[in-house]
């Protein structure tokens, strides 16, 4: 989806694919069929943004074959269909029964990283509408904390890259509790001499949430650090108001899974590395927990538990409601419906859940001024 801001930027509007299982070309097909273009027709759309997560073995294989690439392009054209985006943070294997840290790996320490990133970027490229102005890759905020080795040559490699590119393609860095870089103001810190042309920040409002980060200083941060929100994935964390009761560490319980890590943060972080850590003792329990599942964004989860939603909607508001829009590229990343405590039965109960978060991503760009634009 596509709406027009104020001041006459074109704001694109998708939701993430890395909530599907593919890795390879023929699984990636597939979910266009089975869940994008359902999503779209329920949403009444004739165009539907979508951010595709392309694993490592789906762009090698894209990047080997370009009839691959022109098959997957009319794919998406005659399914109503547009990439401007694509999420470069898990390198695969991102469903497997247990991801945990391996999700990190490689980091940016790595020609590896790099080179999928670059891949990326050029396939981005062949993807991209006509009309588009740009294209942009999330990433991992350079590594998982204790397994990274101060090196931050790669990015030069990458920017050097990314300027040789036929059309305009930026990498944007994800701040991510338990990360090098797990708030902004590391960001700030961290992304201080990279090239800012081709580099900038990917905003997570989970992450973000998770940290106790307070939106408009965060935004304010990155503005005088000279980083651009090249992306912004709305998203929203799991909250508990009273960790200390009973209920409330029940209710808990039931989102401790085995596939993914749930940071978990008592105020600003150091916190816990995951829930199950968090409710064994790595909290005290003495104030709210802000935890790293990522909740759909329409529906509040079960009470005693309710979503970071406000800091979504206050971001969203920072970016969008003033006279000037700060950032082009929204992207829904609800990944987890899968491994929620009450996650959708079948294929139909999945595309009307992201479909009802596109939807409620909508409404608020609508009222904060925003004009949806047809294709």
């Amino acid at each position: 989806m596509r709406f027009r801001h104020r001041d006459g930027t074109l704001v694109h509007l998708a939701y993430c694919t890395n909530v599907h299982q593919a890795e390879d070309l023929d699984g990636v097909l597939t979910q266009l069929a089975r869940f994008g273009e359902p999503v779209r027709e329920r949403l009444g759309v004739d165009r539907l943004g979508l951010g595709l997560w392309l694993a490592r073995p789906v762009a090698s294989e894209l990047v080997a074959d370009p009839g691959a690439v022109a098959r997957l392009r009319t794919e998406l054209t005659a399914r109503g269909l547009e990439v401007v985006t694509l999420n470069g943070f898990p390198y695969q294997g991102f469903h497997d029964p247990v991801v945990k840290h391996k999700v990190y790996r490689p980091d940016w320490s790595t020609p590896e990283r790099t080179a999928y990133t670059l891949d990326l970027a050029r396939l981005l490229g062949e993807l991209l509408p006509d009309d588009a102005v740009r294209g942009s890759v999330s990433t991992l905020p350079l590594g998982w904390r204790t397994e990274w080795r101060d090196d931050r040559g790669q990015l030069e490699v990458l920017a050097e890259g990314l300027a040789k590119q036929d059309r305009p393609v930026r990498v944007a860095f994800e701040p991510e509790p338990g990360c090098v870089i797990e708030t902004t103001e590391q960001a700030a810190a961290l992304l201080s001499e990279v090239d800012k042309d081709w580099l900038g920040v990917c905003l997570d409002t989970c992450h973000l949430a998770v940290g106790f980060e307070d939106p408009a200083a965060a935004l304010g941060r990155l503005e005088a650090a000279g980083l651009d929100v090249v992306k912004l994935q709305a998203s929203a964390a799991l909250e508990a108001a009273n960790p200390a009761d009973p209920a409330t560490r029940r209710a808990l319980e039931s989102f401790v899974e085995p596939r993914f890590l749930h940071q978990s943060n008592e105020g600003a972080p150091p916190g816990a590395d995951d829930l199950d850590l968090a409710l064994d003792g790595g909290l005290p329990g003495e104030g709210p927990w802000r935890v790293h599942f990522h909740v759909p964004l329409h529906a509040d989860p079960a009470p005693p538990l309710r979503s970071t939603r406000p800091v979504l909607a206050g971001t969203l508001a920072e970016l969008f409601g003033g006279g000037t829009a700060r950032t082009d590229h929204v992207e829904v990343e609800t990944y987890t419906w899968q491994v929620l405590p009450d996650a959708p039965a079948d294929d139909a109960g999945l595309v009307a859940g992201i479909a009802a978060e596109l939807d409620w991503t909508r409404r608020e760009l609508i009222t904060l001024g925003l004009e949806e634009v047809s294709a």
